[in-house]
């Protein structure tokens, strides 16, 4: 194999001056002096033993060589540009920090695993959970705090892009020794005259139930009110009352407490990537993503057939 004879600023000078054909302008787009420009392509020329430009007064142009080997300068440069960026983003993965902001259910039950086999494959990579209610974590995204978040909400906001990834169905928690709990399925007007255990008005939750509520012929009683869904299941657990939440909301063989899909009707709920339309996810960020979506979002309860 013959030995290469010349460096890339001289295969660079030559491209330069043959997208430009003027000396003049590839200097100016070099930062050299046209003499400088002009050596560095006559060296890579001698280190070919090929003309590869035809210089006028007024005009340079490529020789058949020159074409010839244009095409195949662009692509080593391109190929050259491509390795080192590989190179960057992997050092910018293996030390790099991602921030996801998701709500609690999603924090407890799904992103675990995900973070699991992330920490498998990226060990080097910090990861920073925000786990709040639907409303904050769309305003974490959106002032520049995470890096994408996971949500039910969010999809009307212009700056953001909602990528919808699966839906959830409501279920009626209940105490496993509660009478209902061999059932199939609860109808929402069954529900009147029960004590509920419901999520507070801070939960995106509660407008959706609310609405569902509403047309029912009587009203059910919200006995007791918590913050988050996570504090609805424990005193449920308890025996307090039922609770209406998101299916992804009971982690699954939870012995003591059972779900009861609700009917008539059905609610679901859509689960979505929440990403600023502005914003470009960084390697570690998008190895994230991609891990969110090939572990957790496989396992996630789908939509209705």
């Amino acid at each position: 194999m013959q030995r290469i004879k010349f460096d890339l600023a001289e295969l660079r000078a030559f491209v330069v001056t043959a997208e430009k054909a003027s000396f003049r302008l590839a200097a100016e787009a070099l930062f050299l002096s046209p003499p400088a420009l002009s050596r560095r392509v006559e060296r890579l020329e001698l280190a070919l033993g090929a003309r590869l430009l035809e210089r006028t007064t007024r005009h340079v142009a490529l020789t058949e060589v020159g074409k010839e080997f244009l095409h195949e300068a662009r692509a080593a440069l391109a190929g050259l540009d491509q390795a080192v960026q590989r190179v960057g983003d992997q050092l910018q993965l293996r030390r790099g920090r991602v921030t996801i902001a998701c709500i609690p259910s999603i924090a407890s039950h799904l992103l675990p695993q995900v973070l699991r086999a992330f920490a498998s494959a990226q060990p080097d990579v910090q990861v920073h959970v925000i786990d709040e209610n639907a409303r904050q974590v769309v305003d974490c995204v959106l002032r520049g705090e995470a890096d994408f978040g996971v949500s039910f909400t969010g999809s009307q906001e212009p700056a953001l892009r909602f990528e919808a990834l699966t839906r959830e169905r409501y279920v009626l928690a209940m105490a496993h020794d509660h009478p209902w709990a061999a059932r199939e399925e609860v109808a929402w007007a069954e529900l009147a005259g029960q004590r509920l255990v419901s999520v507070s008005h801070q939960s995106g939750n509660r407008l959706l139930l609310d609405q569902v509520m509403a047309q029912l012929p009587e009203q059910p009683l919200a006995w007791y009110e918590c913050n988050h869904v996570a504090g609805a299941v424990a005193l449920v657990e308890a025996g307090l009352g039922l609770a209406v939440i998101p299916q992804l909301a009971l982690r699954q063989g939870h012995r003591e407490v059972r779900s009861v899909p609700l009917v008539a009707p059905e609610v679901w709920r859509t689960l979505g990537l929440l990403q600023r339309r502005d914003r470009v996810l960084g390697p570690p960020a998008q190895a994230l993503r991609q891990c969110l979506l090939a572990v957790g979002f496989s396992a996630a309860p789908g939509s209705p057939s």
